[in-house]
């Protein structure tokens, strides 16, 4: 396939709705309202997000494009157009002369990436949809709407900065540059740009293990590590959710920069442990062990412990971001037990090699060392050594 060419990819629609985990059409439209089709363009498509855009795109008739590198031949529930190229070389000659109704950037982390593709697509799209990051804030100390600080960027030039740059900065890059993205995004795409900072994006196909490190714990029972007391803040947003409220502001031509995580009301560490093991019907027992405690034993949150971040601690705000104005703008939740359930049903889907590599959390033998040294804590007994 040539760097320009368009393809044409297709597939069943039956075949791969119930992987899809879309919302029927008369929930989405009550009355059985219709939307104007739209003529989508996807920068990506074929990462995390992408895919759960795409399909529910299609469900709901439009017509949807999609620019990359064409590395990964997905199958789609429906017509997808194909172009070819390559961001990071500067090669958009597939988007040349084309024009469509709203263009959605999902993998964007590079300002130079936002420029470029900006002055190709200037007056060729009607709304430019950035998906950004809570990463992006200067602090996530303190609970905070859209309006707070962003990442300053400290840099030489960064319009000059590489994938290989913000890989060696080992994330110290990835919220500024995110931020700097966004002000070239509202200069390129003046008074039509939709900027989304999700939090923590759970769900099918997460690669992260950030939030699947939980059912697959808690589905294998026993004594199980639970940091905390409970009563930590917890935020996050279902992929599929985060997907069809992407969807539905190009429909709606919503414009403006919104806090994207959830749910609706304020979630703790316990009623998410509690409601992915009801979810999944578990009968394993929660330990919960203090932070003090898991700090003393280097146990760390968020990486050790996914989904964690202990409340009073200088990261806290990550968890507690206003989301007052996604709600406005229609920004709805599935239930938690259907995201653990669902999650937990695509990762035994993977292979026995991906199953026995989480990403994310203690390995069962640390987990068992934490665990005797805590319950030996509280007996009153030395911890055993087992290094």
């Amino acid at each position: 396939m040539t760097i320009s060419r368009r393809t044409v990819l297709s597939a069943s629609l039956l075949g791969l709705w119930s992987l899809a985990g879309l919302r029927t059409f008369a929930a989405d439209n009550p009355g059985g309202a219709r939307v104007k089709p739209l003529r989508i363009l996807i920068l990506g498509g074929t990462g995390f997000i992408g895919p759960h855009q795409i399909r529910y795109a299609l469900a709901r008739g439009h017509h949807v494009t999609l620019f990359n590198r064409g590395k990964e031949a997905l199958q789609w529930p429906g017509t997808v157009e194909q172009l070819v190229g390559d961001r990071a070389s500067g090669d958009l000659h597939a988007l040349a002369g084309r024009e469509w109704d709203v263009c959605i950037d999902n993998p964007t982390t590079l300002p130079a990436w936002v420029r470029d593709v900006g002055r190709v697509l200037h007056g060729k799209v009607k709304q430019y949809i950035f998906i950004s990051t809570v990463s992006a804030y200067a602090s996530n100390h303190a609970a905070a709407d859209e309006s707070a600080p962003l990442a300053a960027y400290s840099g030489a030039d960064p319009m000059a900065e590489t994938l290989d740059s913000l890989r060696a900065s080992r994330g110290e890059l990835y919220g500024p540059l995110k931020a700097r993205s966004e002000r070239e995004a509202l200069s390129q795409f003046k008074g039509m740009t939709t900027i989304i900072r999700p939090g923590l994006i759970v769900g099918p196909g997460d690669q992260t293990d950030r939030f699947t490190y939980w059912p697959v714990r808690l589905s294998r029972g026993g004594d199980v590590l639970a940091p905390g007391d409970g009563a930590d803040p917890v935020q996050i947003i279902d992929v599929r959710d985060l997907g069809q409220w992407t969807i539905g502001l190009a429909e709606k031509r919503i414009f403006g920069t919104f806090n994207a995580t959830g749910p609706a009301q304020q979630l703790t560490m316990g009623a998410t442990l509690n409601a992915v093991a009801a979810a999944i019907h578990s009968d394993a027992r929660l330990t919960w062990v203090p932070a003090q405690f898991l700090d003393a034993e280097k146990v760390e949150s968020w990486s050790d412990m996914p989904v964690w971040v202990p409340r009073d601690s200088d990261s806290e705000g990550f968890v507690r971001r206003s989301i007052a104005k996604a709600l406005a703008a229609g920004l709805v939740f599935r239930p938690l037990s259907e995201t653990a359930s669902d999650t937990l049903a695509w990762f035994k889907q993977q292979t026995p090699e991906r199953q026995a590599a989480l990403k994310s959390g203690l390995s069962a033998q640390r987990e068992q060392k934490v665990l005797a040294d805590w319950h030996a804590s509280m007996s009153g007994l030395k911890p055993r050594n087992t290094t």
